[in-house]
């Protein structure tokens, strides 16, 4: 990948390893948000990361407005689920999140000629999401 023998290896785990550490952390914040949801304490943040839906408005057409405390107590993941967009899949998908991590413990195992394009598209689907996530309303 690098052109150079000896580090050709330490790139492909360095990028490996940076896949699973980002999906890591993907999973632990999704899980914190439906947490959140399944609750009855989804806020703004938690709805525009699990939809993709970023302009507040959209929320309340979709949603609904919240309560008093800015809080929506009667939405469920499953209308989260029906109202996620593409966006919404690449910041807070678990399935996505495994793919990726997939990819990365199989470019450690495996040797073949498409892994690290594997790899480094698990490694764009990573780096996509957080580039999404930081356009988020807070």
């Amino acid at each position: 990948m690098s052109g150079y023998g000896p580090f050709d290896g330490f790139t492909l785990t360095a990028i490996a390893l940076a896949v699973v550490l980002s999906a890591i952390v993907s999973l632990i914040g999704t899980s914190a948000r439906k947490r959140n949801i399944a609750l009855g304490e989804a806020q703004v943040g938690d709805l525009a990361e699990m939809t993709g839906i970023r302009d507040p408005k959209r929320l309340l057409e979709v949603f609904g407005p919240p309560d008093m405390g800015r809080v929506w107590r009667t939405v469920t993941l499953l209308d989260v689920r029906r109202a996620r967009t593409p966006e919404g899949w690449l910041m807070s998908s678990d399935l996505v999140d495994y793919a990726c991590m997939a990819v990365a413990a199989l470019a450690f195992f495996v040797s073949h000629k498409l892994i690290p394009g594997l790899l480094l598209a698990a490694l764009a689907v990573q780096v996509g999401g957080w580039v999404v996530a930081s356009r988020l309303p807070k």
